[in-house]
C-alpha cells in the first residue's frame, strides 16, 4: 500500500512539473511574440516592407545604434528567415568574444543565433506567435 501511495504522489508530482514547465514556455513564447511584434511594428514604420525587410534595412542603417542594429539581428533570429542570409553573413566575423555589450558593436554571438535560423534551425516557440507578423 505504501509504494502504490509513493507511486501515486510521484506521478501527481511529476505532473504538476511538467504542467509548470509547459505554462513558463508557453508565457516565454507568448512574451517573444510581443517583443517580435512591437519591434516588426517599429521596423515596418520607419523602413517599409514585410518585418524581414525592414528588420534588414534597420541592421543595415549604420545610423542607427548598435542596440537598435542587434534588436534586428534578434527579430532576424527569431523569424529564421533565410533571405536574412546573406546580409547576416556579411557581418559575421566568427570572433565572439566572451562578453559583449549590445550598445557597443554587433554581436558575433547573436550573429551566430541568427545565422543558424536563417539556416533552418528551428524556432520552437515562433508556433505560438509566427502567423501574426507579416
Amino acid at each position: 500500500m505504501k509504494i502504490k501511495t509513493s507511486i501515486n504522489l510521484l506521478l501527481w508530482l511529476g505532473a504538476v512539473g511538467l504542467s509548470l514547465i509547459m505554462l513558463v514556455f508557453v508565457i516565454g513564447a507568448t512574451w517573444i511574440g510581443y517583443s517580435m511584434k512591437n519591434l516588426c511594428k517599429t521596423a515596418q514604420w520607419e523602413y517599409q516592407g514585410d518585418c524581414t525587410t525592414a528588420l534588414i534595412a534597420q541592421l543595415q542603417d549604420e545610423e542607427r545604434g548598435y542596440k537598435a542594429r542587434n534588436d534586428a539581428i534578434w527579430g532576424l533570429s527569431q523569424l529564421g528567415d533565410e533571405r536574412a542570409l546573406p546580409v547576416l553573413e556579411s557581418y559575421y566575423t566568427g570572433n565572439i568574444p566572451d562578453q559583449e555589450p549590445l550598445d557597443g558593436s554587433i554581436s558575433q554571438y547573436e550573429l551566430r543565433k541568427a545565422i543558424k535560423a536563417a539556416n533552418g534551425g528551428v524556432n520552437l516557440t515562433a508556433i505560438f506567435w509566427k502567423h501574426d507578423i507579416n
